[in-house]
């Protein structure tokens, strides 16, 4: 059959009609619609259509387990940003959500409350606390708080060759709601650029720099999961976030210390330190679904 234009777009859209699953027929109908219209609207070439298909190509290729270059794909497009906040539709009292990012790593160890998470990674050390708490107002006892960061060089654990992981834990609340760990104070740092995403923002002339920022998800039974960032106030790039993730209500002050000066924990850290204390509020599923 001789099909093109309109009449190929409502053939392959057709072609999904006998799909058992509704959602899997809208998606996929939704989605050759568009593409079609994207292909007609810029008039694509074969050269480019070749073009993409190797970078996309190259994209798998370059992922790993500890590397997810399709995510950093999304992220720089702003797709994961507009999915967060598709899905994350909360009270205005909840703290607002931002990308995952593609350096989460499952299993990672636990820390006791006040324990330091940093197990030796480079920076200033940065005492982290805060409440998880309801919309209310009210704390949250044994909250699942995973958290994980790059160091002062930029790096996360998983960018380098170690012998376990640094600035990367989780811990429980206590019954007032409390969180407190010990890591170093993030800094500013390029998401990995030496692949095809990375292409793709120099021939935008894009810059591939993130402001420096904490890692936050947290779980509680009856609780809509939380994934965010704490982002460091007066830092020169968040208004220009590569994967457009900063939010004005992530961000906080980073308070710096002199070394000998008592910390909130009571410990007296022999060299200059940070502190930030930012509470993470989180909606009931039920309000979550409202």
């Amino acid at each position: 059959m001789d099909l093109q234009g309109d009449d190929l777009t409502a053939a392959v859209v057709a072609s999904f009609g006998d799909s058992p699953s509704g959602r899997y027929r809208e998606v996929m109908s939704a989605l050759v619609r568009h593409l079609h219209a994207f292909a007609r609207e810029v008039d694509l070439t074969e050269d480019e259509y070749f073009t993409a298909i190797d970078f996309l190509t190259r994209t798998g290729q370059i992922s790993t387990g500890t590397r997810q270059e399709f995510v950093l794909l999304a992220d720089v497009l702003g797709l994961s940003m507009l999915t967060v906040g598709l899905g994350n539709r909360k009270p205005p009292e909840a703290t607002q959500s931002t990308v995952f990012g593609p350096f989460f790593v499952e299993g990672s160890p636990e820390v006791q409350l006040g324990g330091d998470i940093s197990n030796g990674a480079p920076g200033q050390p940065c005492l982290v606390s805060g409440h998880v708490l309801d919309t209310k107002g009210e704390p949250i006892p044994q909250a699942l708080v995973e958290t994980w960061q790059a160091d002062e060089d930029g790096f996360y654990d998983v960018q380098k060759e170690l012998d376990g992981p640094q600035n990367r834990a989780h811990l429980t609340t206590d019954a007032e709601g409390n969180y407190r760990f010990w890591a170093v104070k993030p800094v500013a740092y390029p998401i990995p650029d030496d692949g095809p995403v990375g292409e793709l923002l120099r021939a935008g002339g894009r810059g591939p720099m993130r402001p420096a920022h904490i890692h936050f998800m947290v779980t509680a039974p009856g609780f809509s999961r939380l994934i965010t960032h704490v982002f460091v106030a007066g830092d020169e790039y968040l208004d220009t976030d590569a994967v457009f993730g900063v939010k004005q209500s992530l961000i906080a002050d980073f308070t710096e210390h002199p070394a000998g000066t008592e910390a909130p924990d009571g410990s007296t850290p022999e060299q200059p330190y940070y502190t930030v204390d930012y509470d993470l509020v989180l909606a009931t599923t039920e309000e979550a679904q409202q």
